[in-house]
């Protein structure tokens, strides 16, 4: 057996479960915040180009994709990160959703036996630490809390710890605090993966939901073509179209950047065996092509932003986060037993922050701190808004 198996964590939601299996809930249906999975609608373009392509499941799909697919990825980058040229032939991999891509880039780039050749943010998607441990090392976490607006503080590293590195996760907009990486920050990490040659793995799966349409987040590729690397060398980015578009269950996503990276990549998936299905690159090629759907999609969770934000601030701290659908209150009680009361007395779920985090050297700094996600209709999130600050004014 891989030995990595063995440190592996049970993942956030089998331990919520684990947590309130037991717990007699307060009498109203039940309000999950948990999962951010999409609940809005898929757009009808995609639907319907996905039935129409249905007659192309008699071939077996390239591992690379197809040109129109690539194409449209290629049309997207180039308006949305204001980049000059990408080539969709060398620096564009579509992958089965960023969760597989995200796992499995380690695989690819980390010499196993030595401990910390991934670096990873803390809080962090689980994917990251269970891709080093199955990668055959361990992660070494950067937290990431209020003291730095959420954003991992990186100045503690000293040049033998860069060195050691071979892949850094990074993820902007963050999850679970949607803190946005600057720019200028993003470029002194890709100095330091010149200097040092490693991997910048950015995760922007949330790049797409914010509130301000003249102000959407800033990619690593982008920042990287402003300082000249147009080649986006050491750089990597992964996109979905789960948040984006609401797509969750067409797992469809890619990787762009370095040709030289993405081509080892495409060997190893190649060996790994998984392409995207050929109806589902079709599909995948209509919602990059699309952006109205996707205004659309911001503008609800604006509406639901402004909703639920004023609900809660008046018995939490919280504000409205960057980017992203999630909100990330500090609590005043420890966050297992705050997610266990909500339970017993309105009936919503939230994830314990402590989940989302590590402890290193005593500290964990996602715990006493939840995640919501806003994911479900307006009516919903606003409903659990209310009982959460009805519940709460009453005093526990």
């Amino acid at each position: 057996m891989n030995p990595g198996l063995e440190k592996l964590k049970p993942y956030p939601f089998e331990r919520l479960r684990a947590l309130t299996a037991s717990l007699e809930p307060a009498n109203a249906s039940p309000i999950a915040l948990t999962i951010g999975e999409p609940q809005h609608e898929s757009p009808r373009i995609v639907i319907d180009a996905l039935h129409d392509a249905l007659s192309g499941t008699n071939k077996y799909p390239a591992t690379a994709g197809s040109d129109p697919l690539r194409q449209s990825i290629a049309s997207w980058l180039i308006r949305r990160f204001k980049l000059a040229t990408i080539d969709a032939n060398k620096q564009i991999l579509p992958v089965n959703g960023t969760r597989e891509a995200l796992f499995a880039i380690a695989q690819t780039l980390v010499t196993p036996g030595s401990p910390h050749r991934v670096i990873s943010p803390n809080p962090f998607y689980q994917i990251y630490e269970g891709a080093a441990l199955l990668a055959g090392t361990s992660p070494r976490f950067i937290p990431a809390d209020k003291t730095t607006r959420f954003l991992p503080d990186f100045s503690a590293l000293t040049d033998a710890d860069w060195q050691q590195c071979e892949l850094l996760y990074i993820c902007t907009p963050g999850n679970p605090s949607g803190a946005v990486i600057p720019e200028a920050d993003l470029q002194t990490l890709i100095r330091l993966a010149q200097q040092h040659d490693f991997v910048i793995a950015s995760d922007e799966c949330y790049s797409e939901i914010y509130p301000n349409e003249a102000h959407p987040p800033t990619g690593l590729l982008q920042a990287a073509a402003a300082m000249g690397n147009a080649d986006f060398k050491h750089c990597l980015v992964f996109h979905s179209l789960s948040k984006r578009s609401n797509l969750p269950g067409l797992r469809s996503g890619f990787v762009a950047g370095d040709a030289d990276i993405i081509g080892q990549f495409l060997r190893y998936r190649t060996y790994h065996g998984c392409a995207m299905p050929p109806h589902h690159q079709v599909a995948s090629a209509a919602a990059w092509s699309d952006e109205e759907h996707v205004v659309a999609n911001r503008a609800r969770y604006r509406e639901k932003f402004d909703a639920v934000v004023p609900l809660l601030s008046a018995v939490l701290p919280v504000s409205q986060p960057e980017a992203g659908f999630y909100l990330w209150p500090e609590t005043f009680i420890d966050d297992e037993q705050f997610a266990i009361e909500l339970v017993r007395r309105c009936n919503v779920a939230v994830l314990p922050g402590r989940y989302l985090g590590r402890e290193v050297d005593g500290y964990n700094p996602a715990s006493n701190h939840v995640r919501m996600a806003l994911v479900a209709e307006l009516d919903q999130c606003v409903e659990a808004a209310e009982r959460i600050a009805t519940s709460l004014k009453k005093g526990w």
